[in-house]
């Protein structure tokens, strides 16, 4: 199993433990409507991996918004805070896997480049805050993903080496920081990467569509 040898989990938040990639998407077409904007197609692929503030930075210079930062984080923390608390599930077979590695006595983290407030509402709307000692985000450290900043700081507090970590992660920019961190990463299917699929599987260790696959020992 990919876990012989490891000491500590972390998991990327959005497109990785829950299935919230589409919420975000549909957030930006909202709220870019709102100042006579159309969500540019290379959007996503360009901000992947960027921390909250470092993605609140960017639209405000792209799209030259009369806004400040904290303005543009408050709109999506509201924006999205309902969302997380009503309409976004945990990936097939997470809360099973989260439910199995407290058995093994694994350490477990989030490293997220979503900003606090939303991490802790879809955590406690999904009733899983109790799996991780640590939760981390990337506007905590120096460089978002796909600098390793983020995944060596949860390492740090987890009292764990970095080849001693599992990561998982959905797109390749979080990939890439996990791997830079020196751990082994697992690659997780997602609808909204299905066009970055082939670049995932190239970049990671590991490959699953959910996780069950690796509860049922196939991986």
């Amino acid at each position: 199993m990919i876990l012989n040898d490891k000491k500590a989990v972390i998991f990327d938040l959005d497109g990785t433990l829950v299935d919230s990639m589409w919420m975000w998407k549909s957030i930006d077409i909202e709220f870019l409507g709102r100042y006579g904007y159309e969500c540019p197609d290379d959007l996503q692929k360009v901000i992947e991996g960027m921390s909250f503030s470092e993605t609140a930075a960017y639209f405000k210079e792209r799209f030259r918004l009369p806004l400040s930062l904290e303005e543009i984080k408050a709109i999506w923390r509201d924006m999205s805070i309902d969302k997380y608390r009503h309409q976004v599930p945990l990936k097939k077979g997470a809360g099973e896997f989260l439910e199995f590695i407290r058995s093994q006595g694994w350490r477990c983290g989030i490293a997220t480049s979503n900003g606090r407030d939303m991490v802790e509402a879809v955590l406690e709307s999904l009733d899983i805050r109790r799996y991780f000692q640590t939760v981390t985000t990337a506007c905590e450290v120096k460089a978002g993903k796909p600098e390793p900043d983020i995944y060596l700081k949860v390492a740090e507090e987890l009292g764990a080496a970095p080849r001693q970590c599992l990561v998982f992660e959905d797109v390749p920019a979080g990939i890439l920081a996990g791997k830079r961190a020196g751990m082994t990463v697992c690659a997780i299917e997602d609808p909204f990467s299905a066009p970055m699929r082939e670049e995932k599987r190239k970049l990671a260790d590991y490959y699953i569509n959910d996780y069950f696959e690796l509860l049922n020992g196939t991986v």
